[in-house]
């Protein structure tokens, strides 16, 4: 399936069904496609489309379907796993493993090419230790370069947490080497890593970005050589530089129409996008109320 394909039966659905009816035809159709069909769009999910307004109906079922895609990433690699419904304060996915008695909950994340600025609060990695329950790890799957790229407290609450700071790019790569978790292979080391850098971290050093090594450690991992690993990498890179040259067009798109209104036109819109009526209404209600 194609990143395109995807948002298409994203948009249909969630104009056409109720936000849980949408998901589920939306997981029906991943869960019954193979890993050929869901690597193309496992590199791209971590990148919110950005005609897709905010807080809108579509906007919320694009955050779960990204919560589906990983849980097929994880059955991809021969773990069991559930999409949890909808619930406040908790891990979105479940998985454990069928042979190594560990377990884990995941917790993905998309995040628009418009929004440069984030801070530790958006990648909820303190949060992700609290909701590890019973489950033995925590994964965080982000896109790879959305992580702050030097220093950050989220690599530091990463180590004191044992959070794996996962990403779609590690997902695709291990599905395209046909990584599958068996009797023989365990994939446990994988969601621990940030307990065994943990070991060789100072606390001066707690908050550096540790995912240099960590890319080291998956290549590693898989015996994916340097060559080819950088291969990989650029290819991850090109695919966000095309995406980023499709949203440009997008925004020039919409300011040569705006550029087009009429005076009354943008008058029109700008009290709508501001939703000043509903603000208005929301103080008529509350002092009506009192009013009695």
């Amino acid at each position: 399936m194609q990143f395109q394909e995807l948002i298409q039966i994203i948009k249909r659905e969630s104009i056409n069904n109720s936000f849980q009816q949408a998901s589920d035809n939306i997981q029906n159709i991943i869960f019954n496609l193979n890993k050929i069909e869901i690597i193309p769009i496992i590199s791209e999910i971590g990148a919110i489309p950005e005609f897709i307004d905010h807080d809108s109906t579509e906007e919320k079922l694009y955050t779960k379907v990204s919560d589906i895609i990983l849980a097929k990433c994880f059955i991809e690699l021969g773990l069991k796993a559930n999409v949890l419904r909808e619930r406040a304060n908790c891990a979105d996915v479940v998985a454990k493993s069928n042979y190594h008695n560990y377990s884990l909950i995941g917790d993905a994340k998309a995040f628009r090419l418009s929004r440069t600025a984030k801070n530790q609060k958006d990648f909820k990695v303190e949060s992700m230790v609290h909701w590890r329950g019973d489950c033995d790890y925590s994964v965080l799957c982000c896109p790879y370069f959305q992580y702050p790229k030097t220093k950050s407290q989220i690599y530091g609450q990463a180590i004191n947490g044992n959070v794996s700071l996962f990403s779609w790019e590690y997902l695709s790569i291990l599905l395209q080497n046909d990584i599958v978790e068996s009797e023989y292979l365990n994939l446990e080391n994988l969601w621990n890593y940030s307990s065994v850098i943990a070991n060789d971290t100072t606390v001066a050093d707690m908050n550096l970005c540790f995912l240099n090594k960590q890319n080291k450690f998956l290549q590693e991992f898989i015996n994916c050589s340097d060559k080819d690993f950088a291969i990989l990498f650029n290819s991850f890179k090109n695919s966000i530089i095309n995406r980023g040259e499709n949203e440009i067009r997008y925004w020039e798109n919409e300011i040569n129409i705006i550029n087009g209104y009429t005076r009354e036109q943008a008058i029109k819109i700008l009290i709508k996008s501001l939703k000043l009526n509903e603000k208005i209404n929301a103080i008529n209600s509350f002092i009506n109320q009192l009013r009695g």
